[in-house]
């Protein structure tokens, strides 16, 4: 009697599970570079976040600088930090509307039919747009040294001013993402976006101390998260408190990047 023996099935190995989120990080960066790639063929996608702080830095200083500090170098120093957030910002809502037209356009759709992870065009998008901030920084503190400002910290500090502003910006803008996925239209995903940022950007100490303003204005600064980036960059760059903001900045962006990351990679996978 002849007895058949089956092949055993290919065992697979222990470590795939392991290797999924290095897999993940690959194709992000993959795509990140992609995106970085895009940015440099077409430079004009640069032109709000290189001109818009320029634009402030000289509204601000020349218009109330000698009303409110009673110098231009002296409000120059106390607004170009705050300044230097707010752009940041407002850099960070772009990605929603990219993200939004390239679903509308099927760029995505073509992504689906390769063999990445389907978080990855999502996660390296978000990740590539983070040269937009740096550029916006580095434009802003060079037109700022040209007119006279100085780091008071040293420079170390001042450029861990920079890095903390950076990962609060890249936190918040999962909230443009998230936008982005569940509007329809890109011009309706700015229009969001801009209504959320206004509030929060201006509606602190950004122009005047805080006990300047009115009692219920006051309050909402005090409660106002970007008030705490705004006073750990003015920390960092210039003296003062240091500590509490920075830790209160690093809170908040925690909360933000583990709230409204996975509820736009949740959006992201619907749609797509």
């Amino acid at each position: 009697m002849t007895t058949t023996l089956t092949p055993p099935a290919p065992a697979v190995p222990a470590t795939a599970p392991a290797r999924r989120p290095f897999r993940l990080v690959r194709h992000s960066l993959a795509l990140a570079v992609r995106s970085l790639t895009k940015t440099r063929r077409t430079p004009e996608q640069l032109l709000d976040v290189t001109l818009q702080p320029v634009i402030f830095v000289v509204i601000f200083v020349y218009l109330l600088g000698g009303a409110v500090a009673g110098s231009q170098h002296a409000y120059l120093q106390f607004l170009l930090p705050a300044i230097m957030v707010q752009t940041a910002m407002f850099a960070s809502t772009a990605i929603g509307v990219n993200l939004n037209s390239d679903i509308k356009k099927g760029v995505f759709d073509r992504f689906r039919s390769l063999p990445i992870a389907r978080s990855a065009p999502l996660i390296g998008a978000v990740a590539g747009d983070v040269i937009r901030f740096v550029v916006a920084m580095a434009v802003l503190i060079g037109f700022g040294s040209a007119l006279g400002f100085r780091f008071g910290n040293g420079l170390l500090l001042g450029l861990a001013a920079c890095l903390l502003v950076l990962v609060f910006s890249f936190c918040l803008s999962w909230t443009s993402v998230l936008i982005g996925m569940l509007v329809r239209e890109p011009g309706a995903v700015q229009g969001i976006s801009f209504l959320i940022m206004f509030p929060l950007t201006f509606g602190t100490n950004m122009m005047v101390p805080t006990d300047t303003l009115p009692g219920w204005l006051q309050a909402w600064v005090k409660l106002n998260p970007v008030t705490d980036v705004m006073a750990a960059a003015r920390g960092l760059m210039l003296g003062g408190p240091i500590a509490g903001p920075v830790t209160s900045t690093l809170l908040w962006s925690l909360a933000l990047l583990a709230v409204f990351a996975p509820l736009a990679v949740r959006a992201y996978r619907r749609r797509t």
